[in-house]
């Protein structure tokens, strides 16, 4: 990659493009796919490629204007297809003019690795490692793992720009997906991913007993819930979800171009909060963000406080504030309750979605149900079909988060939350 980056460089010398943004990334990775238990195939896969924007600055109607457009440069090409490319796209920077600002200023650092265990480990070892964690509990005989695709990768990245940044890291995940299975009473079959970037395991294994267990409950499920409103209990990854909303919402983007109006301070979830006040801390999943911002642990919300506008150096330039950079784990804090007690009076809880959907802007969530477990008070029930249907909004004031825990790549929450009072369209 770095005869690359060097041809790349002597382009833009040759073509007096000043101003430029390089990232490189070189992957290898190692893939397992199964059918069933039986390993139908591995490979390993090499691949490298550099994204390189290139920026055009100039004084237009008396405004000075930064003008910015993307390349991407491949090892197969050669340096007359380079220069084409880079040409090309700075060409193309000229209809694509912005109100000014600076890029992200650095200097050469050494190459960070992520101290996790998967940094020492063969990447066939890894996978291999992954493949047992997740069959570990296929062990029932009514569901079953189907199909199940396995990509443990190790990637080389740097990040170079024409301001003195000069910094790179080895990033090292896995990600995956697979499929359970029940044939009776009724054939079931249930998708879900996954993705870590440490030697989470037991988190899988845990993630695939659940599923194998949801899988089984839903070939059993009869009947939608009666429509009406009820205390809805989200899992792990909807949590996720509703925390996200907050995280665009606070985007300095969205905030500049006036598709929110958040600002430093704000109590988030209004001033007569019932339920769990969100602590919200941002933890980096890679040192630096791909503008070459060094990233760094960041308190985001604090008793539903409002304690930091995010995102990258163009629109933080533009209103004036210190850019955070993009690409952290969302670390929310627990809630009072165990999942015992969330569950201790009637609940619809929502295991499984065909489509869950929030949208940030109307605060409007829901989805249709696959599979939801319904408590009346005295017995718990599976059900199928039907939808919820709520408002971040209006529900924000009464979450009740659990003391247990979820995680993935992106997210370290409570596995559970409880909204009561939320629509539910059945039977």
């Amino acid at each position: 990659m770095e005869k690359l980056v060097e041809k790349v460089k002597a382009a833009l010398k040759k073509l007096g493009i000043e101003e430029y943004l390089i990232n490189g990334s070189k992957r290898s990775c190692a893939e397992l796919y199964f059918i069933k238990k039986d390993l139908d195939m591995r490979r390993m896969v090499e691949e490298a490629e550099l994204s390189v924007s290139v920026y055009r600055v100039e004084e237009k109607d008396g405004e000075k204007k930064r003008g910015a457009a993307l390349a991407t440069i491949l090892p197969e090409m050669d340096e007359e297809r380079i220069e084409k490319e880079l040409s090309d796209a700075y060409f193309a920077t000229q209809f694509a003019m912005n109100k000014y600002y600076d890029l992200v200023e650095g200097k050469k650092e050494e190459v960070k690795t992520a101290d996790t265990k998967l940094a020492g480990m063969e990447l066939a070892d890894i996978a291999l490692s992954f493949a047992k964690a997740v069959y570990a509990s296929d062990t029932d005989k009514e569901s079953f793992i189907n199909t199940t695709e396995i990509f443990a990768a190790r990637t080389e990245k740097i990040i170079i720009n024409s301001a003195g940044v000069d910094v790179s890291y080895t990033e090292n995940a896995v990600r995956g997906e697979f499929v359970v299975q029940c044939k009776e009473p009724e054939d079931v079959e249930l998708y879900y991913s996954f993705d870590y970037t440490d030697l989470d395991t037991e988190a899988l294994t845990k993630k695939a007993a659940k599923a194998l267990e949801t899988v089984k409950a839903r070939a059993a499920a009869k009947t939608a819930p009666k429509t009406g409103k009820y205390d809805i209990i989200l899992d792990g990854p909807q949590v996720s979800d509703l925390i996200e909303a907050y995280k665009t919402l606070s985007d300095s983007a969205y905030i500049y171009l006036g598709y929110s109006d958040y600002k430093k301070g704000d109590n988030l979830q209004g001033e007569d909060v019932k339920g769990d006040k969100l602590t919200v801390t941002l933890k980096p999943v890679a040192p630096y963000s791909g503008e070459g911002i060094k990233l760094e642990e960041t308190d985001y919300l604090k008793e539903g406080k409002l304690l930091n506008i995010l995102g990258g150096k163009r629109y933080a330039d533009y209103l004036g504030i210190k850019p955070t950079g993009s690409g952290f784990l969302k670390y929310v804090a627990s809630g009072k309750k165990t999942e015992e007690e969330l569950k201790e009076k009637p609940y619809l809880y929502a295991v499984k979605f065909s489509d869950f959907q929030l949208d940030p802007f109307t605060g409007f969530f829901g989805g249709e149900l696959r599979l939801a477990y319904l408590f009346d008070g005295e017995k718990v029930i599976p059900v199928t079909g039907g939808s919820i249907s709520g408002n971040l909004f209006e529900a924000q004031k009464n979450f009740e988060f659990s003391k247990e825990r979820y995680k993935d790549k992106w997210s370290d929450c409570p596995a559970l939350v409880r909204i009561p009072n939320v629509d539910v369209a059945g039977c």
